[in-house]
């Protein structure tokens, strides 16, 4: 097999979308996958993903205004649905509606700020605690579909895919890298970029990275995330994505779509499950008491579910200590870790910012630039 200009690690969101970007811009491009694309042990898998602009501060909501433009044209060009609109609420009072609102208002995104009896009375189905930010304009992502459109315009482009490539080497070489397969297949690359989720971690080390560059990662913690779905009790009724944070709990629910049937609610608590040192330690199981404790948040907050769920799953999340995205390079090496359980909304954005960075054509913005979570955080984390 002919070397590579660049080859991406893996076939996820950030990894689809970098391919497409590198490739539109006629590089020339491998995707190496482990399995299959959005596979189902990583973390952009299934139907079900949120879509929202309300964060604390302009800087996410600004980029959030700037990857809708490259999802309306990525649903263009793939001539497929990828966000379903339904809206999104945010409540309680360590979320601080009020804070989002002002954001929101300063960068044009359309909301309404709702006192607690007029939010109940238009979603009956959701016992919200405290005053009520909604904002029209947010939805559903098709983490699944999206990742293959992504990969459908890159090789549209001319990138190859290599699907159940599982990366066991990296070698140096006098023109760049050498990767190697567990079964012993060998692509070179001009330069590299590692997009591999949950199993960043473990490959850093295999990348003959500098030390000031290691040293100026931020720790990448892996956590297996646990979600139910909940039937609706009437089928009729609209449900927005929402996001409840209150001090004994933080909550985010969404229609639950293709991976629920289409009959009910996708619920998890944010940043509960089990955290590991890499993706390969994930054992796919479910903690009771996780269970037990979103079936009583339903029976107390969500009238409009029955509290039973009828099925379940686990999904990872790359954590930084700041929540903040990494997307950042050295000799030749590109390093995207776009998760922190925020990142699948901005996933066309983040590929074109990994993809300058590969070509040297611009940097990341600052704060996802390696040594940037040894600074002091002074707004508090990213979510």
């Amino acid at each position: 097999m002919g070397p590579s200009q660049y080859v991406v690690v893996g076939a996820g969101l950030a990894g689809a979308a970098t391919a497409w970007s590198l490739a539109r811009q006629d590089h020339e491009v491998t995707v190496v996958e482990r399995a299959q694309p959005a596979a189902h042990d990583g973390s952009s898998h299934g139907s079900a993903r949120i879509f929202r602009y309300a964060y604390p501060e302009a800087f996410y909501t600004r980029l959030v205004v700037q990857a809708r433009q490259r999802w309306d044209e990525l649903e263009r060009l793939s001539r497929t649905e990828l966000i379903t609109r339904t809206g999104s609420l945010d409540f309680g009072v360590t979320r601080n509606p009020r804070t989002l609102a002002g954001v929101l208002e300063a960068e044009g995104v359309e909301h309404e700020l709702l006192d607690l009896a007029e939010a109940r009375s238009r979603w009956p189905q959701i016992a919200v605690d405290s005053e009520t930010l909604w904002h029209p304009a947010a939805g559903v992502i098709d983490s699944e579909t999206a990742v293959r459109a992504m990969l459908d315009q890159a090789t549209a482009h001319g990138a190859r895919l290599l699907t159940d490539w599982e990366l066991t080497r990296t070698t140096r070489t006098r023109n760049g890298f050498r990767l190697t397969a567990a079964d012993g297949a060998e692509v070179d690359a001009e330069k590299v970029v590692v997009a591999a989720g949950g199993w960043l971690p473990h490959l850093l080390a295999d990348l003959e990275l500098p030390s000031g560059f290691l040293s100026g990662l931020p720790p990448l913690q892996v956590s297996q995330e646990q979600a139910y779905h909940f039937p609706y009790r009437d089928d009729t009724a609209e449900w927005p994505t929402f996001i409840h944070k209150s001090p004994a709990i933080q909550a985010y629910s969404l229609p639950g779509g293709r991976d629920a049937g289409f009959r009910g609610q996708k619920l998890a608590e944010y940043n509960a499950g089990p955290k590991m040192s890499s993706a390969a330690h994930q054992t796919g199981t479910i903690d009771p008491a996780n269970r037990a404790r979103l079936v009583d948040y339903v029976t107390r907050f969500l009238p409009g579910l029955v509290p039973e769920p009828y099925a379940e799953t686990t999904c990872l999340f790359t954590n930084t200590p700041t929540e903040d995205f990494v997307v950042d390079g050295v000799d030749g090496v590109t390093v995207v870790s776009a998760c922190s359980g925020h990142g699948a909304k901005f996933a066309p954005l983040v590929g074109d910012i990994a993809a300058d960075v590969a070509t040297g054509s611009a940097a990341a913005p600052d704060r996802f630039r390696v040594g940037a979570g040894a600074r002091e955080e002074v707004t508090g984390r990213a979510r």
